[in-house]
């Protein structure tokens, strides 16, 4: 139609349905979580790594900026310069959040909770699949896992993702590259003692969201079980528990 700009249905995700592309914006039906997430974006104004919060369209959709570089490949083959590109990006964001108070009555869905239920709004899904690279710009998209966690909860599924850890790596690799991700963060020697452990705790809580998704049948936990996903997250979660020292040791 004269005038109306044409929707183009983005893929990938899996919280939101029909998130759609619609110029230079994005669409996402508004959540329970929503108003939050715009709170965030909207502290997170001057931060360059999040993307822009333009308020609710006539359907009452989330309305964001849309981010048009390449979305990083997965399992990510990051330089150690680029490791800690990331890790400075994230340690940016954790220092951005510090000042940041919820609006009362803020809802918050976060798919795999810190245990100790934190005191930081962190993004919770802060991984390759969710970083767009536009040009020199890099911008984490995907916040609908947003809520309360710690640093090094919210840093530990970081590493998981960018080292990136699966059940065949090599310990003398993975543990370089954890180095240069957790030096360019900047994490005291009293939390590097403490950071495999939430490395871990991470990845098995996400393997047992998909386990209970799958006994539950709750969406998209279920589907993504069914997929293989799980056979991922288990076994990843067991060779970092079972070198636990090693990681420390390299920290350190």
């Amino acid at each position: 139609m004269t005038g109306v700009e044409a929707e183009e249905v983005l893929t990938g995700g899996n919280v939101s349905d029909r998130v759609v592309r619609v110029g230079a914006t994005v669409r996402k039906p508004a959540l329970v979580q929503t108003a939050g997430v715009e709170a965030v974006l909207t502290h997170l104004a001057d931060f360059d790594g999040a993307p822009r919060t333009l308020g609710r369209d006539e359907e009452g959709r989330h309305v964001l900026e849309y981010i048009p570089g390449e979305l990083v490949d997965v399992p990510p083959s990051f330089s150690l310069d680029e490791l800690a590109r990331v890790g400075r990006m994230v340690r940016e964001l954790h220092d951005a959040m510090e000042s940041f108070q919820p609006p009362a009555g803020t809802v918050w869905d976060v798919a795999v909770p810190d245990p100790s239920g934190g005191d930081l709004i962190c993004h919770n899904d802060l991984a390759p699949w969710n970083l767009v690279r536009d040009g020199e710009r890099w911008v984490f998209i995907d916040w609908d896992n947003a809520g309360p966690a710690t640093r090094l909860w919210d840093l530990g599924y970081v590493a998981h993702g960018f080292v990136p850890f699966t059940a065949r790596g090599s310990v003398e690799v993975d543990g370089r590259r954890l180095r240069a991700l957790v030096d360019a963060y900047g994490l005291d020697p009293e939390q590097r003692r403490a950071f495999p452990a939430q490395i871990a705790a991470h990845t098995r809580g996400m393997y047992d969201l998909l386990v209970r998704g799958h006994q539950t049948g709750e969406q998209p936990w279920a589907r993504l079980y069914d997929e293989g996903h799980a056979e991922h997250w288990g076994p990843t979660a067991e060779y970092i528990e079972a070198h636990h020292d090693d990681w420390v040791k390299a920290l350190l």
